[in-house]
């Protein structure tokens, strides 16, 4: 049996799909999810992981675990008592969805800080862990949809301003690969698309998928700010601006651990966008 908790999510959904259609058996966890959310035979779990006793249901009869890391949120999580009861149920694999920025943003306790707490729980498990460090995903765009499906125009900082973006099917890929193959035990794998793509092209990409034009408007630094504080806390929008406007070389690399893996390349944005066009008409 495989937990995968974030189940509904960009990864965590293909993910579970993946497994299920090669025959794993599959636990599906997140804190609404439904027998709606996922394909049949896979037993779902409505749980939250701030609260980890509530997730020892999932664990019984478990050997493999993909944990996602929270994000802004992961400071509200306890990882070490969810890999405690983890084990306690008898998973023995854990594969963790932690972020690049623990190689790119040591320093920043928003991106690199939170992140490289949970590897330290994983890696202090005493279960085999993969560690899987994605740049920005594709699908971040889906916050362009709602001016997009009205306006047919997106707004954003940095618009030539270029980042391998990921899909998040080929991280899912690689944590299905992860979660059934010994050999992964104890490897870090950094995540990327296969060549950097600017927000301007991003925005024609999905025009292209659309088959109509979607105009870009550059946002200066203070508009960004000014938008993204909206929703995210002070230091969160400055390293994310950081990260957009001057990323470091381990940020601009493509890096060729999709390929590795899967045995296969990357997924580009624009396969991406036509594959989720529906979200943006």
């Amino acid at each position: 049996m495989i937990v995968i908790t974030g189940a509904t999510g960009n990864v965590g959904r293909p993910l579970v799909r993946e497994l299920a259609a090669s025959g794993e058996r599959v636990t599906a966890v997140s804190r609404a999810v439904t027998a709606a959310d996922v394909p049949e035979g896979v037993r779902h779990l409505a749980a939250d992981l701030t609260e980890p006793d509530g997730l020892r249901p999932a664990f019984d009869g478990a050997d493999a675990l993909f944990l996602h890391n929270t994000g802004a949120a992961a400071h509200l999580v306890d990882p070490h008592r969810i890999l405690a009861a983890a084990r306690a149920g008898g998973v023995r694999r854990v594969v963790l969805l932690s972020s690049q920025g623990v190689v790119t943003r040591p320093g920043s306790q928003s991106h690199g800080g939170l992140a490289r707490a949970w590897e330290e729980a994983v890696r202090d498990s005493g279960m085999e862990w993969t560690l899987l460090r994605p740049g920005g995903f594709a699908s971040n765009a889906y916050a362009w949809a709602p001016s997009v499906r009205e306006h047919r125009a997106v707004a954003a900082p940095f618009g030539d301003v270029g980042l391998p973006v990921v899909d998040p099917d080929d991280i899912a890929a690689v944590a299905a690969a992860a979660l059934r193959e010994d050999e992964h035990a104890g490897r870090e794998y950094m995540l990327t698309g296969p060549a950097a793509v600017t927000p301007r092209e991003q925005a024609r990409a999905i025009g292209e998928a659309l088959g109509e034009p979607v105009g870009f408007t550059e946002w200066t630094r203070e508009e960004a700010r000014a938008a993204m504080g909206a929703f995210m806390p002070e230091p969160v929008v400055e390293t994310t601006l950081a990260i957009l406007g001057e990323p470091t070389g381990e940020e601009l690399r493509v890096s060729p651990d999709v390929a590795r893996v899967t045995g296969r390349a990357p997924g580009s944005f624009a396969a991406w966008a036509r594959r989720n066009a529906a979200a943006f008409r």
